[in-house]
């Protein structure tokens, strides 16, 4: 049977730590919370688990708190996760029966990561996150901000699933945390970069997103999916600026990167919808929903953009084009999708003659 150290960085979570905390007593053999500052009761909430807890002066360094917690484990397996993360009963049941392996030669293990819902409680945005880690292999976290777990070796991509529910208000703490990096003349990384670009759209500065993507994407480097990803905030900023010229060119630029996702595909539907040329946003959005996933497992999936989104448009189309029966189809597949969605629960009303 493995073992487990289940390693956290916590400040002031003392409304979701016994959250996080509780599913997972029985499942691993110690926990380590690693307090950065708090001056709530999540130090109570920690001991009241029979957690090592550990005090950390916080430097602004995201990377420097989570090795020190990987530090402080002495269990076969390292597995983290932040306070607002919570595995449901089911995935708790997996992750017992692979806690129970009795040949497990894997380095790394990949979980699930849900990161938005819809209505219904289904998950939207999905990518994966390596999760459960040796001990012996001294894998580090890299970045101040945005961090990564550096893994190698033999991995195994789990059914586990880890479902992200943050209730903390969005502050600039990480934009801020950027913006003194780089008054300090620090030269950032191609992933630091794509991240601060992230930051600054966050907060609505979409000039300066704007140097922030463009000199990420002109650099060439970093991850393919984070490439795709400023392709489409970078669209996104050029539609925000009012220079839609630009945002067809940069949502064009994700075809040199790889294959048409049904984001693009989506986002190319509304670029066209908003020309009101309905029959070339029927084509994308027909597109959207015949695509298959990313290749890359850790590659995020916005389950939204390949099922819901483009059913509801290719509705809203094919009724400005005149197609009622082709309009009514698709409102159907949608309604399967997700019945209670405020446009879905519209177009029936609408269908049904009760507007």
């Amino acid at each position: 049977m493995l073992t487990i150290s289940l390693c956290m960085i916590v400040r002031d979570e003392e409304a979701t730590l016994s959250r996080c905390l509780t599913p997972l007593c029985e499942l691993v053999d110690e926990m380590i919370i690693v307090d950065t500052g708090s001056t709530d009761g999540t130090r109570e909430i920690a001991l009241s688990f029979n957690a090592r807890l550990f005090d950390f002066t916080w430097i602004y360094d995201f990377s420097a708190a989570r090795n020190f917690a990987f530090e402080q484990a002495t269990k076969e397996y390292i597995m983290w996760l932040d306070a607002d993360d919570v595995l449901e009963p089911e995935d708790c049941q997996r992750l017992s029966r692979l806690k129970q392996s009795a040949d497990f030669p894997y380095d790394s293990v990949t979980m699930l990561y849900h990161l938005t819902f819809d209505d219904e409680g289904r998950p939207v945005h999905t990518m994966r996150r390596n999760r459960l880690v040796r001990r012996d292999r001294n894998f580090r976290w890299i970045g101040a901000v945005h961090e990564y777990l550096a893994v190698s070796g033999n991995i195994y991509h789990s059914d586990i699933a880890v479902k992200h529910s943050k209730n903390k208000p969005f502050t600039d703490r990480n934009l801020q945390i950027y913006l003194n990096r780089r008054h300090n003349g620090e030269a950032f990384p191609p992933r630091d970069q794509y991240y601060f670009a992230n930051e600054l759209f966050d907060h609505g500065r979409y000039e300066e997103a704007v140097k922030e993507y463009e000199t990420f994407l002109e650099g060439g480097a970093g991850w393919s999916e984070d490439r795709i990803s400023a392709c489409h905030r970078l669209a996104d900023c050029y539609t925000k600026l009012g220079r839609t010229d630009k945002q067809m060119l940069a949502l064009l630029c994700t075809l040199l990167i790889d294959t048409p996702r049904a984001e693009f595909c989506c986002k190319m539907g509304s670029y066209f919808i908003e020309r009101h040329q309905f029959e070339n946003a029927v084509y994308w959005y027909r597109q959207a929903t015949l695509l298959e996933r990313p290749k890359d497992p850790m590659a995020i999936h916005d389950e939204f953009a390949s099922t819901v989104l483009p059913h509801i448009q290719l509705c809203y189309c094919y009724d400005r084009l005149g197609e009622r029966n082709k309009a009514k189809i698709h409102h159907e597949i949608a309604k399967w999708h997700a019945p209670n969605h405020p446009s879905v629960v519209y177009n029936e009303r609408y269908f049904n003659g009760s507007l």
